[in-house]
């Protein structure tokens, strides 16, 4: 009952652990430390500084903005400096012309009438008495002209002019027609501005000199013609507003930009510089809340790709919340020691920030996780880094030290992911601190400033430290994530693996016939899992292992019997099963004890499942004389869990079986291993570990080649008779 509520009680905490609310608050808790140790370098710093005061030290721009006052005050100068734009009026000449032609057409219109009424009069009954005399009749003439023109014509024109013309002949008044519209089109055909009109009307009075008409008539065709010269080159106003428009828009804003000095070091701090000092966000009294946004913003981006690419690698990340943990604890330690030694460059050391050991964080993961995640890790560092060493204007990117970070991360993903042996993460450090040095390098070389030698060695210097720092580092925290999380690396796989572990030796003194299979079993396995993408070397390693439990009592497995009697043969098949059935689980109890990975004790309990002992249960039914249930010779399991625990089972029921074929051939081993592994999956040995008919299947055909290659067949020689004793010894070895 107790065993049961433990159980009950294992399996809650499993799904608690393994739940999916416990990523998200891991994800969530990686953002805050993110956000705070970010924010430093995307707030600008705030200066005590007064109007009027000295400037204690240079002060730049740590953004990018629009000076809006200077931009105005720029486009005003420039609106001030746009010239009005005029038109040419050509169609005025044609009207004034015509204005001209109407005055003599309505003047011989007047005489005609005038004449006309004369004649009428004197022609009637009437007594010459009645007549209208001469004045009152030209009188009448000119009131009647007045109240046909427009009042301007009127009041520009004299009423001696008026007269002139009515008392003018017909041919004077033709002449003073033509030559008077003449005038007028010639001086309005050229362009005659407000200015030049007085020049103008001067001139059009020059024009008219003519000796056959009196001089009264001479002198109203001057001011006829005076009359109707006006401006014919007029402002256009809606021109020169839309010529001010574009002016304005094509005005450059003033900025102040990134990185430029505002004030030098003992300047007095201007109402002008005071003012730019305010807008860049420098002094106390401003807050400018789109950092804090734009951080956010940037850290949300972050976290989403991470916690994406963290759900879809096929890591072992992906579904297990402890190794997430391992790997936030990893990426925040990596993060917080880019930040202390961004904060090494107060020091105004020439590249301290390039000791920055950032290929720890890649190289941890490389080991304990995936070169995947290692990879993609090393390109979210390079994003931070370039934001987190921009000292000298925040709020901006540093691309020098995110391609440093970038090179410097991949360098020792790549360099491990061949191996992790302890050494390799040395040869690793120096690997890092080559690329560290080229990429340096690079960056020195692409300025355009001559760089100077001493300046070169420095940077040199730091990156070759770089690298030495985090293999060292990489060195000492290994064992720590290795055992505070039961992380089995490569590195604990391959220490595992050596002959002289004391659990190894055990089973080569204790059981070495167990120990020949066991090895075996392990080349098979390893090829087997390495076929469908698992981890060939857990195979392997575990393998070694999984039959540690016959060391308890070596004797009652049949490849420990060497030369003697099968003490099975004097038990009963009850007994027999005990024993048999309880090897596994004493082999995990001895692994236990010795404190072995939970991956290795895992695969040792389960690589039987619950299959069926069926020797001795064929054997206890022939002795019983009732059926006896299977369940009674069947091992209590668990069934396989994993991939790897289910092929290494599989390895080991082939390894036994393929001994007792006779004279093996490919076919033969072949229909036994497919056969196996059909039993396996009918009795449901498979149901628990996610293992497809796909992958079985290549299981199967890596485990025949392998076994092609361990029962090779003998080359067959001819048979000499002068040399046959010679040719069986060597077919023989």
């Amino acid at each position: 009952m107790k065993k049961s509520s433990s159980i009950d009680q294992q399996k809650w905490w499993k799904r608690a652990r393994d739940h999916q609310y416990i990523r998200g608050f891991l994800f969530f808790m990686i953002g805050i430390i993110l956000y705070v140790l970010l924010l430093g370098n995307v707030l600008p710093e705030k200066l005590d500084v007064q109007l009027s005061q000295i400037a204690e030290q240079d002060i730049r721009s740590p953004i990018t903005i629009e000076h809006k006052t200077a931009t105005e005050e720029r486009r005003s100068a420039a609106v001030d400096e746009v010239s009005p734009v005029y038109e040419l009026k050509r169609e005025y000449a044609q009207n004034q012309v015509r204005k001209v032609h109407d005055i003599f057409d309505l003047v011989i219109q007047v005489r005609t009438e005038a004449e006309a009424e004369q004649e009428a009069i004197l022609e009637s009954e009437e007594t010459a008495e009645e007549a209208l005399d001469e004045e009152e009749m030209l009188s009448r003439q000119v009131e009647f002209v007045k109240e046909v023109l427009s009042p301007k014509t009127s009041n520009d024109l004299s009423d001696e002019t008026l007269i002139t013309f009515l008392q003018a002949t017909d041919s004077q008044l033709q002449i003073a027609r033509e030559t008077t519209t003449n005038a007028v089109h010639e001086i309005m055909s050229v362009r005659i501005s407000i200015r030049d009109l007085s020049e103008a009307k001067e001139e059009v009075k020059s024009q008219i000199a003519i000796s056959t008409v009196s001089q009264n008539l001479l002198e109203a065709m001057k001011e006829t013609a005076e009359f109707a010269i006006i401006p014919n080159y007029i402002y256009d106003a809606n021109a020169t507003e839309q010529l001010r428009q574009e002016t304005a828009e094509n005005v450059e804003p003033v900025l102040i930009r990134e990185g430029q000095l505002l004030v030098k070091e003992g300047e007095l701090i201007s109402h002008d510089i005071y003012e730019q000092l305010r807008m860049v966000g420098l002094l106390d009294d401003s807050f400018n809340v789109f950092p804090y946004i734009g951080l956010a913003l940037l850290v949300g981006l972050i976290i989403s790709m991470l916690s994406y690419y963290v759900n879809e690698a096929k890591t072992s990340v992906q579904k297990n919340n402890s190794h997430l943990l391992m790997f936030s604890l990893i990426f925040v330690s990596t993060v917080v020691l880019m930040k202390i030694t961004s904060l090494l460059e107060g020091l105004e050391i020439q590249g301290i920030g390039f000791v920055v050991p950032v290929s720890i964080g890649a190289m941890l993961i490389t080991l304990l996780i995936h070169t995947r995640l290692a990879l993609f890790t090393g390109i979210m560092f390079a994003v931070i880094g370039s934001i987190m060493f921009n000292n000298e204007t925040v709020g901006t990117f540093h691309f020098s030290y995110g391609f440093y970070m970038l090179f410097s991360s991949f360098a020792g993903a790549y360099f491990l992911s061949k191996s992790n042996r302890i050494s390799r993460i040395l040869r690793a450090g120096l690997f890092v601190s080559f690329v560290n040095m080229v990429a340096v390098l690079a960056l020195l070389f692409l300025k355009t400033v001559q760089t100077g030698w001493f300046e070169i060695g420095m940077h040199i210097g730091f990156a070759f430290l770089s690298g030495f720092v985090a293999a060292v580092l990489t060195i000492g925290l290994l064992p720590f994530f290795e055992a505070g999380f039961g992380i089995l690396s490569t590195s604990r796989l391959i220490e595992l693996s050596s002959p002289n572990h004391p659990l190894l030796r055990k089973i080569l003194v204790e059981a070495p016939g167990t120990y020949h299979h066991s090895v075996v079993v392990g080349n098979l396995s390893e090829a087997a899992c390495e076929s469908i993408g698992e981890n060939g070397l857990l195979a392997r390693v575990g393998s070694y292992y999984h039959d540690l439990g016959k060391t308890k009592r070596p004797h009652f497995f049949i490849e420990n019997q060497m030369k003697m009697e099968n003490p099975h043969d004097k038990i009963s098949p009850q007994l027999s099963r005990t024993i048999i059935i309880a090897h596994p689980y004493d082999g995990a109890d001895l692994l236990r004890e010795y404190k072995m990975p939970k991956e290795i004790i895992d695969i040792a309990e389960q690589h039987h499942g619950t299959t069926l002992l069926k020797f001795f249960y064929h054997k206890a039914n022939q002795e019983s004389e009732k059926d006896i249930p299977e369940s009674q010779f069947r091992y209590p399991g668990p069934k396989a869990q994993t991939k790897v625990s289910a092929i290494v089972g599989i390895a080991d029921s082939v390894e036994a079986a393929v001994r007792t074929i006779q004279k093996p051939t490919p076919d033969k081993i072949e229909a036994l291993v497919r056969k196996i592994i059909q039993d396996k999956l009918e009795d449901g040995q498979f149901d628990e570990s996610d293992l497809t008919l796909k992958e079985l299947d290549k299981v199967a055909v890596s485990i025949c080649e392998t076994l092609k290659g361990t029962f090779h067949q003998r080359i067959e020689y001819p048979e000499d008779v002068k040399g046959k004793g010679d040719k069986k010894d060597e077919r023989n070895g």
